[in-house]
C-alpha cells in the first residue's frame, strides 16, 4: 500500500513538473513572440494607417479620386509590395538563421546585397507608373478613373522607392529583435501624416497632390530615420560599415529573392485580381471604392522559426509554430466577430456615398470569412519564409489561387451571375485549399532535417570576420 502511495506521489510530482515546464516554455514564447511581432504589427499597422489616411482624405475629395486611389493603392502599389516585399522576405530568412547561427558581422552585408538587389529591380518597375493610364484602358478600366489613376502613380514612385529600405531594415533588425525603434518612427510619422494630410487637402485645398505629399514625406522620415539608428551605432555586432563583400556572391542572394518574391507576389496579387475583376462588373466605380475599403481594413512567427533553425533547435521550431498558430487563430476569431457586428458602418471613414456604404455592408460576411481563414495561413506563409521553402510554396500557391481559386471566381461571378460576391467565395475557397496543403506540409515536415539545411546554407553563403573587416577598411 505504501509503495503504490509512493508511486502516485512520484507521478503526480512528475506531472506537476512537465505541467510547470510546459507554463515556463509558453510564457517564455510567448515573450519572444511578442518582442518581435508586437513592434512589427504596430509598425504594419502604421504603415496601414498611412495609407488608410491618405485614401479616408482622397475619399473626400471625390468619387472618381477615390476610385483611382483604389486601384493605384490596390492594383500597382500592391503589385510593387509582393515584387519588394517578397524578395526582401529572404533577407528575412537569411538574417534570420544566420544570427541563429551567431554569424552576426553578415547581417550587415546581407542587408546591403538586399539594397542592391531590390534597388535594381525598383528601376526595372519604373515603367509600369510612367505609362499606368494606357495600362488601365487596356484592361477595360473607365476612362476617367484610368486617367485620374495616371496622375496619382506618378505620386507614388518616390514611395515605391521607399520600400527598398523599408522593407530591407524591418527585416534587417526584426531578426535581432531591435525593430521597436521602427514602431516609434512609424507613431511619429503617422501623427505628421493626418496633421500634414488635414493641412494640405482642407485648409491649401490642395486635394490628391496634398495628400500625396504628406504620404511620401510619412513614408521616408521613419527611412532616415532608421538609416541614422544602424549607421550611428545601434547594431554594433550586426554593422561593421559599408563593405565591397556586398557586391559579391550575389547570385544566390537573386535566387532566394526571386522565389521568395515569387511565394508573395502570388499571394499579394491574387486579391489584385479580384479588383481587377471588378473593374469589368455595373457599377465599377462603387464596387471597387467597396472592395478597396475592406482589403484596407482585411500581417512574427518566421523570424521565430528562422532563429531557432539557425541556432540547431528543431524543437523549439515546432513548438515556436504550435504556439504563434493557436495564438493568430484566437486573434482571428475575435476580429471575425467583431467585423460581423461593425458590417457597413466602416465605411463612413472613406465615404459619404451612400451606395458604396451599401455594397460595403453587402460584401461583410465575406471580409469577416477572410479574416478568420487569413489569421492561419499568413503564419503558415510565415513558416515557409523561415525554414527558407519559398521556391515550394510558390508552386503551391499557383495551383491553389490561379488554378482552383480564379477559375472558380470567375465561374460563380460572371456565368453564375453572383458578381463581386461570387468571385469573392471562389478566391476564399483556393485560399482554403492552399490553407489545407501548408497544413499538410507542416506537419509533415522533418525538423532535424531543416536544421541541417539552415545550418548548410550558414555556412555557405559566410564570409569570414578577417575578409570582412579589410573590405570595410577599403571602404572607410
Amino acid at each position: 500500500m505504501d509503495e503504490g502511495n509512493e508511486r502516485l506521489l512520484l507521478s503526480d510530482e512528475q506531472g506537476e513538473v512537465e505541467e510547470e515546464g510546459l507554463r515556463q516554455r509558453i510564457w517564455k514564447e510567448n515573450k519572444k513572440l511578442w518582442i518581435v511581432a508586437g513592434p512589427a504589427i504596430f509598425t504594419r499597422f502604421s504603415t496601414f494607417g498611412v495609407s488608410f489616411i491618405t485614401q479616408a482624405f482622397i475619399g473626400h475629395v471625390g468619387r472618381i479620386e477615390l476610385a483611382a486611389y483604389a486601384l493605384v493603392f490596390t492594383v500597382l502599389t500592391r503589385f510593387a509590395n509582393g515584387v519588394l516585399l517578397g524578395m526582401a522576405s529572404a533577407l528575412e530568412t537569411l538574417c534570420g538563421q544566420t544570427f541563429g547561427a551567431k554569424e552576426y558581422h553578415m547581417l550587415g552585408i546581407y542587408l546591403q546585397r538586399s539594397w542592391i538587389i531590390l534597388l535594381c529591380c525598383t528601376i526595372f518597375l519604373l515603367p509600369i507608373y510612367v505609362f499606368t493610364a494606357p495600362i488601365l484602358r487596356f484592361l477595360g478600366q473607365a476612362e476617367d478613373i484610368a486617367a485620374m489613376a495616371g496622375t496619382i502613380s506618378l505620386w507614388i514612385i518616390p514611395i515605391i522607392f521607399s520600400f527598398v529600405f523599408s522593407f530591407t531594415f524591418q527585416m534587417y533588425l526584426q531578426s535581432q529583435s531591435k525593430n521597436l525603434i521602427i514602431s516609434y518612427l512609424a507613431a511619429f510619422s503617422l501623427g505628421l501624416h493626418i496633421t500634414l494630410s488635414w493641412f494640405t487637402v482642407f485648409k491649401l485645398s490642395m486635394g490628391v497632390a496634398g495628400a500625396m505629399i504628406s504620404m511620401i514625406l510619412a513614408m521616408w522620415i521613419p527611412i532616415f530615420g532608421q538609416f541614422a539608428f544602424v549607421l550611428g551605432g545601434g547594431c554594433p555586432d550586426t554593422w561593421k560599415g559599408f563593405s565591397m563583400c556586398a557586391l559579391s556572391d550575389l547570385w544566390p542572394i537573386i535566387k532566394l529573392s526571386l522565389s521568395s518574391g515569387a511565394m508573395l507576389c502570388l499571394e499579394l496579387w491574387y486579391n489584385t485580381i479580384l479588383i481587377l475583376l471588378t473593374g469589368h462588373m455595373k457599377n465599377a466605380e462603387v464596387a471597387i471604392d467597396a472592395l478597396a475599403i475592406w482589403f484596407l481594413v482585411c500581417s512574427r512567427v518566421r523570424v521565430r522559426v528562422a532563429n531557432e533553425l539557425g541556432s540547431g533547435s528543431a524543437k523549439a521550431a515546432k513548438f515556436s509554430i504550435i504556439f504563434v498558430v493557436a495564438t493568430s487563430s484566437s486573434i482571428g476569431l475575435v476580429l471575425f466577430c467583431v467585423f460581423m457586428l461593425v458590417r457597413g458602418r466602416v465605411a463612413y471613414l472613406f465615404t459619404d456615398n451612400v451606395e458604396v456604404v451599401r455594397e460595403v455592408d453587402n460584401l461583410s460576411p465575406l471580409l469577416s470569412f477572410s479574416i478568420l481563414l487569413n489569421s492561419i495561413q499568413p503564419v503558415l506563409s510565415g513558416v515557409a519564409i523561415g525554414a527558407g521553402w519559398q521556391s515550394v510554396v510558390a508552386y503551391v500557391n499557383i495551383t491553389c489561387y490561379y488554378a482552383i481559386g480564379i477559375p472558380l471566381g470567375v465561374l460563380l461571378g460572371y456565368l453564375i451571375g453572383f458578381q463581386v460576391k461570387g468571385i469573392w467565395i471562389g478566391m476564399l475557397l483556393g485560399t482554403f485549399v492552399q490553407t489545407v496543403v501548408l497544413i499538410f506540409i507542416t506537419l509533415r515536415t522533418d525538423w532535424d532535417k531543416q536544421v541541417v539545411l539552415a545550418k548548410a546554407r550558414v555556412k555557405k553563403w559566410t564570409v569570414g570576420t578577417s575578409e570582412e573587416n579589410n573590405e570595410t577598411a577599403r571602404l572607410s
